[in-house]
C-alpha cells in the first residue's frame, strides 16, 4: 500500500475508521496502522481518535494524473504521454527512459519528489516531498541545433506568463533560466539536448521546477521563496499549475519553432531582473552593466569596450555589491 493512497482517502479531513480504510485499500487494519505511522514520520499530521479512527489535519496537495489531464485542452490530452510518480531520481531522466513508449505523443513526467534532481551546470536541485512542482517534458524540433538558440529563455517567458495568469505578480527572469519573485528565486528551468534522431530532428528534455508550498530549505544557499509564501491569499494547486505549464510549453514552443527567439525577446527583456545593474561574469574577469539579451539569447554587458555578449555556457552572472 502506498502512503499516497492512504492520504488520498484521508484528504477530505473527515474521520475514517481503520476498518473502512482497510476495506478500501484492500489491506489489514494492522497494515493501515503501520502506514499511518509511516505517513506521520514523513511529516503528515494525522490525528488518531480512539474508537473512531484517523483524521488528517495537514493540508495536502496531491498530484493526480486524471486531474492534470482534465486541466488540459481536449486536443492536447491525446497528444501527451503523462506519467505521475510518487518518487523518482529525476523527472528529466524518467522522460528519457519513457520516451520510446510515448510514440508520437509528448512524454511528460511529474513527481511528488526527486532523489537526484539536477539544476544548471550539474548542481543539485532540492526536491522535498509533497511541496513543489517537478515537471519534465520531451520536445522534438525539426531544423537542427541552430534552431534552439534562446529556447531556455522562451520557456522562462512561458513559465512567468503562466504564473501571472494564475495570480502571481512581480515575476522576474534571471538569465539564463531562473524564475524570481522580487529578489528571491522561485524556480528554474533545465534544458538538456539529446542529439539528433535523424538529419535535422532534435530531441530536447525540459525540466521545470517551481517552489509551491515549501517553507524550509536548509541546503539552499540563496534567497528563495514559494508561491504559497509569496502569495498566501491565493490557493495553489499543483495539478492545476502542472496542466497550465504543459499547455504553455506546448504553445510557446510551437510559436518558437515557427518564428524563432525574436518573437519572445521583448517579453523576456521586460522581466530581466539584471537590467541596468552592475554585473560580473567569467569568474570575475568581465564586469559591466546589464543591457539585456541579443538575438541569439546571449546576455549583453555594457562595458568600457562596448557591448560584450555572455554565453550561457560561461560562468553565471552575479550582481556586484
Amino acid at each position: 500500500m502506498r502512503i499516497q493512497a492512504l492520504i488520498s482517502l484521508l484528504s477530505d479531513r473527515h474521520i475514517h475508521s481503520g476498518e473502512s480504510l482497510a476495506q478500501q485499500l484492500g489491506v489489514s487494519r494492522t497494515a493501515v496502522w503501520k502506514q499511518v505511522r509511516k505517513a506521520q514520520d514523513e511529516g503528515y499530521v494525522i490525528e488518531t481518535i480512539r474508537g473512531r479512527g484517523y483524521r488528517l489535519l495537514s493540508s495536502v496537495d496531491l498530484l493526480e494524473k486524471e486531474a492534470v489531464l482534465a486541466g488540459l485542452a481536449p486536443e492536447l490530452r491525446s497528444a501527451v504521454h503523462l506519467t505521475v510518480l510518487d518518487e523518482v531520481d529525476s523527472t528529466n531522466a524518467e522522460v528519457l527512459r519513457r520516451w520510446p513508449d510515448a510514440g508520437s505523443a509528448m512524454p511528460v513526467c511529474l513527481a511528488d519528489c526527486q532523489t537526484a534532481g539536477r539544476g544548471r551546470r550539474g548542481h543539485a536541485w532540492q526536491s522535498p516531498k509533497g511541496e513543489n512542482l517537478y515537471l519534465s517534458l520531451g520536445l522534438t524540433f525539426h531544423g537542427g541545433f541552430a534552431l534552439l538558440d534562446g529556447l531556455s529563455l522562451v520557456l522562462g517567458v512561458a513559465v512567468a506568463d503562466t504564473l501571472e495568469q494564475l495570480g502571481a505578480t512581480n515575476v522576474g527572469l534571471k538569465w539564463p533560466n531562473d524564475i524570481f519573485i522580487g529578489e528571491r528565486k522561485l524556480g528554474g528551468i533545465l534544458v538538456e539536448l539529446q542529439g539528433e534522431l535523424q538529419e535535422g530532428v532534435v530531441q530536447v528534455i525540459v525540466g521545470i521546477g517551481v517552489n509551491v508550498h515549501m517553507t524550509r530549505a536548509e541546503l539552499v544557499d540563496q534567497p528563495w521563496t514559494s508561491l504559497a509564501a509569496a502569495f498566501p491569499d491565493r490557493s495553489w494547486v499543483r495539478n492545476q499549475l502542472a496542466a497550465a505549464l504543459i499547455q504553455a510549453v506546448q504553445a510557446c514552443t510551437s510559436v518558437f519553432a515557427r518564428q524563432g527567439f525574436h518573437a519572445f525577446r521583448p517579453a523576456w527583456q521586460a522581466r530581466d531582473i539584471h537590467f541596468g545593474k552592475s554585473l560580473r561574469a567569467r569568474q570575475g574577469q568581465l564586469e559591466g552593466v546589464g543591457a539585456g539579451i541579443d538575438d541569439a539569447g546571449n546576455y549583453l554587458l555594457r562595458t568600457d569596450d562596448g557591448l560584450v555578449p555572455v554565453r550561457s555556457g560561461e560562468i553565471s552572472l552575479r550582481v556586484v555589491s
